[in-house]
């Protein structure tokens, strides 16, 4: 059945993604109907201005009065506890599927659907956290939290291609929060481009930071990703969708770090 979500508003589709990306209490303020959530991609880096926001205040306020290496180790707890670490998850699960599952789509797909993590998957967190978490402190407090700002909503953006990119890897039936993400329109895609460059920019405007490393090179991890999901599965799923988020913030973290 085709549902035509169009007739929702577009403060409905924002509360929906607010409501999918983190686990503030927004529910209690508004319920938008169940048709929003397959547009929350749409707004997924303006949810990424509330998670980066919690994560940046938490060290760069933290580091007034705790020492920063704890400051920092904090800051990514708050993120995870406001996202109810939906793309940890995410990342876990996509590597235990891409790192277990061999060349079989199939058992790619049952593994990254199986709510147990394996090796991969506690070995590539923490190997995860300890670059985040180095990335971060070899920054100032300020100029972290800055990045963190700008690096949240960008990450979200380019991953929010592989929407655009691939088909759904599984049925609908099949999906998590049985919800598959539409397809963006034109309006949909300079909307999300405003969400995710605004911040950037103004970092970029800033810091004096080289704007074409900045931009170009998380993109071009964007893409190998997808060359790597594509070949392996022919679609995306949720989980791929929070691993490349994670990851193309982190090589922003990695990047700065550079310069």
């Amino acid at each position: 059945m085709q549902i035509n979500i169009d007739r929702t508003h577009w403060y409905d589709r924002i509360w929906a993604a607010l409501i999918f990306f983190t686990r503030l209490p927004f529910w209690r303020l508004h319920q938008p109907p169940r048709e929003c959530y397959a547009t929350v991609v749409e707004h997924w880096p303006l949810a990424g201005w509330i998670t980066g926001g919690a994560m940046a205040a938490t060290l760069y306020f933290g580091s007034w009065y705790l020492p920063y290496m704890v400051a920092v180790l904090l800051a990514i707890v708050v993120r995870m506890l406001v996202t109810g670490a939906l793309h940890e998850d995410g990342l876990a699960d996509f590597l235990d599927g891409f790192g277990g599952g061999g060349s079989s789509r199939e058992r790619i797909l049952a593994i990254m659907k199986d709510s147990h993590i394996g090796t991969y998957g506690v070995i590539g967190l923490i190997f995860y956290e300890l670059l985040l978490a180095a990335a971060l402190m070899s920054m100032t407090p300020q100029f972290a939290a800055l990045t963190i700002l700008a690096a949240d909503p960008y990450s979200k953006m380019v991953t929010a291609q592989l929407v655009m990119m691939m088909p759904y890897a599984r049925r609908e039936d099949e999906a998590k929060n049985r919800t598959v993400y539409r397809k963006m329109s034109w309006p949909a895609g300079i909307s999300l481009s405003i969400q995710g460059l605004l911040p950037m920019v103004a970092y970029i405007w800033y810091t004096g930071m080289r704007w074409d490393l900045i931009i170009f090179i998380p993109a071009l991890v964007m893409y190998f990703l997808y060359l790597l999901i594509w070949r392996k599965l022919h679609g995306y799923t949720g989980d791929c969708c929070g691993a490349v988020c994670l990851l193309v913030e982190l090589t922003v973290y990695l990047v700065v770090c550079t310069q």
